[in-house]
């Protein structure tokens, strides 16, 4: 499937191998979820624009080059994206955050949206959606929606776990966005978690039940 990247490198595998086992606790999911990130980012900007500046080595000058990360906006979508955040900010300290927070109806099980905070003059940036798993892809195909009505310049989701469900979902009604997976899981069971998957996210990274 076009425009879907799975990094399968053996340090993510190693550290994603550790988030799923059920005992590993609170603090050590939200280092492994921000070193995860970290190492997904260099694949997520590998497209991203730099410019070039004239520098002074000790021995003559010569042209170096920076990220446009001023360009660049990362997008978690509440609550569990915000354990990818600093991930990537380390990296990329000048990028701008916004947030979007998505809740399924209980009633119709669409998703809606109940908070959008964006940086300004979001036309033209770079997004990065962050949400650490992409299940039935309904939360991340509404923030792409949201985000597409500012005429943003690009958009990839970056998700640590996605199955085939949510990415043909995606995919399929926004065949434009490249998604970034750290894992490909098997599906869905029948309350909506992925299989095998890491349980609900959000409640291992912030301890909550």
């Amino acid at each position: 499937m076009n425009k879907v990247y799975i990094i399968n490198h053996p340090l993510i595998q190693s550290k994603m191998t550790q988030i799923l086992m059920k005992e590993t606790p609170t603090k050590m999911v939200k280092e492994l979820v921000k070193e995860i990130t970290s190492l997904m980012c260099y694949e997520l900007t590998r497209e991203l624009e730099t410019e070039e500046f004239e520098i002074e080595t000790p021995v003559c000058k010569t042209i170096g080059y920076k990220t446009k990360g001023e360009d660049l906006v990362l997008i978690p979508i509440l609550r569990a994206g915000l354990g990818m955040v600093e991930g990537i900010q380390d990296l990329i300290p000048n990028a701008k955050t916004g947030h979007i927070g998505i809740y399924r109806d209980p009633e119709t099980l669409l998703p809606v949206e109940y908070l959008c905070k964006l940086p300004p003059k979001m036309e033209n940036r770079d997004i990065i959606i962050l949400d650490p798993m992409l299940a039935t892809g309904g939360s991340a195909e509404k923030a792409i929606e949201i985000l597409k009505t500012y005429n943003v310049k690009s958009i990839r989701l970056a998700c640590l776990v996605g199955c085939p469900e949510g990415v043909e979902l995606v995919h399929k009604n926004h065949p434009d966005v490249s998604i970034y997976l750290a894992a490909m899981d098997e599906g869905l069971n029948e309350h909506g978690y992925i299989v095998p998957g890491l349980g609900d996210a959000g409640d291992r990274l912030f301890g909550t039940q």
